[in-house]
């Protein structure tokens, strides 16, 4: 959260002050590179961060964006992190889901089961409910990796200033949940 005073800058441009320009100016101590994101009602400052995981919930590949970032518009950058094989099934959240996004999967050869999501005056039908059932069954595996990372590492909390360095944290606590998981997974995964 931006602290400190915020001033506003107002520039008049044209003839008789038709156009007026209003830019903020923070505090020197404000992450300039960090952006607003209204979610649940409530303001939030900073970044997100995007993982790619695999089916037991291990961090293949991790993006950092502003939080405005819509992840409809970002959901190739998401991939490219990753070398992901094709044919297999690639399971995310409704904000990703979209014709472009539907289009993009369809060329990298993988399945979409991305979730549903309403439109205005469109609600889902039967089967979009039950799809979303299904797909949900095995996504709270990516929702338990966001848990993990926030609990364990307090991964909700910004501790540096700019995108490199917010990505460098991202990317140091997916290595540390990885290493944190993996003789876990190891043991259930090993017969007797």
């Amino acid at each position: 959260m931006p602290k400190g005073k915020t001033d506003h800058k107002v520039t008049e441009d044209g003839k008789d002050g038709q156009e007026v320009e209003v830019t903020k100016d923070y505090a020197a101590s404000v992450d300039t590179e960090a952006a607003w994101l209204k979610k649940g009602g409530k303001y939030r400052f900073g970044y997100k961060k995007h993982h790619v995981t695999d089916n037991e919930g291990l961090v293949l590949g991790v993006l950092t964006t502003k939080a405005s970032t819509n992840e409809i518009s970002n959901l190739e950058e998401v991939l490219d992190t990753a070398d992901l094989p094709e044919d297999i099934p690639l399971k995310a959240d409704k904000g990703y889901q979209s014709k472009k996004n539907g289009a993009l999967l369809k060329k990298r050869k993988l399945k979409n089961h991305i979730l549903k999501k309403v439109y205005k005056n469109r609600p889902l039908t039967h089967w979009e409910k039950v799809f979303n059932k299904l797909v949900g069954k095995t996504r709270f595996k990516v929702e338990r990796t966001f848990g993990g990372i926030k609990r364990w590492f307090s991964g909700a909390t910004a501790r540096y200033r700019g995108i490199k360095k917010m990505h460098t944290q991202n990317i140091m606590e997916a290595m540390c949940y990885n290493l944190y998981r993996s003789p876990g997974i190891l043991a259930s995964n090993c017969k007797n």
